[in-house]
């Protein structure tokens, strides 16, 4: 025997039973939000549409993108065309009612995303509430993939940002050695390889301590054959922490700065030091040079505006850096940059050495 849903009054609005109790209605919103944030047509609409005909107590719900095709919870009457109805929403960006069917255009920063169809004695002030909800919650994983994008794309850059002054030069000292010193030439050859390789190669997300530091030894080599006794060089890593996954070119950047704008800008040259080491349950990796280094407040703007300036600065490699690691362990893991004019740079790594998700 089938009983009727019990509604009360909450906030002006005719809830079920079952969600009077605000913290549940919050916590169906919440789910809701979180099932659209690959939109429309991901993979949890059909959830979301379970929630959104829990909210409203309705006989269905059905959700459709800009295709037409629904996502339906519950049943729909065969007495209306809803694809009818949907159609026409989609080509009037106005709401439509047919009978006890109400279809609800859903505006996503002045752009239609798609269609809300709610079937049985629904208030208008609850659908748009509900509607609200869902445009939020489409916004929100709009903005989410925006970032994922940007990302991607500034670390495509980052791959690609390969200074054709420091390609020049290597392959100028790799020819000069061709008749000379002709295993040094092909040892030399063989790293540039590597680095260009490293630096190109469609790599996952994530990588590991050791294939970092093997790109930065590498990159290391081909700079002291560039500059000769102008660069001096020390790289260790601790045997513990060469298994610990970190994001993909996090260190590397960090080197060729080092090297670019601290020791290059120097006449007599200077000293790059690359310590890695385990400190508890995090590894810290630390970069540090003798060189030119800059202004704190620079350096601090550099970070926050995103390394916006110029490239030439290499803001775009630090904050570039420094933006993945907040996203992947959280605002405590950022870079911590140590500077001051001519005194040098120092900049601190630390990463948990576990961390659930990190995988190479």
């Amino acid at each position: 025997m089938s009983v009727p849903a019990q509604h009360e009054p909450v906030g002006g609005l005719a809830w079920p039973r079952r969600l009077r109790d605000p913290a549940a209605i919050l916590r169906t919103a919440r789910h809701i939000a979180d099932d659209l944030v690959d939109g429309l047509s991901g993979p949890r609409v059909r959830s979301a549409a379970r929630g959104i005909r829990r909210l409203l107590a309705s006989d269905g719900v059905a959700l459709s993108d800009l295709s037409g095709e629904l996502t339906v919870a519950g049943a729909l009457p065969r007495d209306v065309d809803v694809a009818a109805l949907v159609d026409d929403v989609l080509h009037s960006e106005h709401r439509r009612r047919r009978a006890e069917v109400v279809a609800e255009p859903l505006v996503v920063h002045d752009e239609l995303a798609g269609v809300l169809v709610v079937a049985g004695t629904t208030r208008v002030s609850a659908l748009r509430e509900v509607s609200g909800v869902l445009v939020a919650a489409l916004e929100r994983g709009r903005l989410e993939a925006s970032a994922e994008e940007a990302a991607e794309a500034e670390l495509r850059a980052l791959r690609a940002e390969i200074s054709p002054h420091f390609v020049y030069n290597a392959l100028t000292v790799v020819a000069g050695l061709v008749r000379p010193d002709p295993a040094r030439s092909r040892e030399l050859l063989l790293d540039f390889a590597d680095y260009i390789r490293y630096s190109l190669a469609g790599h996952g997300e994530y990588t590991t301590v050791a294939d970092e530091f093997h790109a930065i030894e590498t990159y290391l080599a081909l700079q002291r054959a560039v500059l000769g006794d102008r660069l001096k060089v020390q790289v260790r890593v601790a045997p513990e922490v060469l298994a610990v996954a970190i994001p993909y070119l996090v260190l590397q950047p960090l080197v060729e700065n080092a090297v670019r704008h601290g020791i290059e800008r120097r006449t007599g040259g200077g000293a790059v030091q690359v310590l890695g080491e385990a400190e508890g349950s995090d590894c810290v990796i630390t970069v540090e040079d003798d060189g030119a280094g800059m202004d704190p407040r620079d350096a601090e703007r550099l970070l926050a505006a995103g390394g916006a300036d110029t490239r030439d600065t290499g803001g775009m490699g630090l904050a570039n850096v420094d933006r993945r690691l907040r996203n992947v362990y959280g605002p405590w893991f950022g870079l911590v940059v140590e500077t001051a004019e001519g005194e040098g740079t120092r900049v601190v790594v630390r990463v948990p050495r576990f961390q659930p998700g990190v995988v190479p």
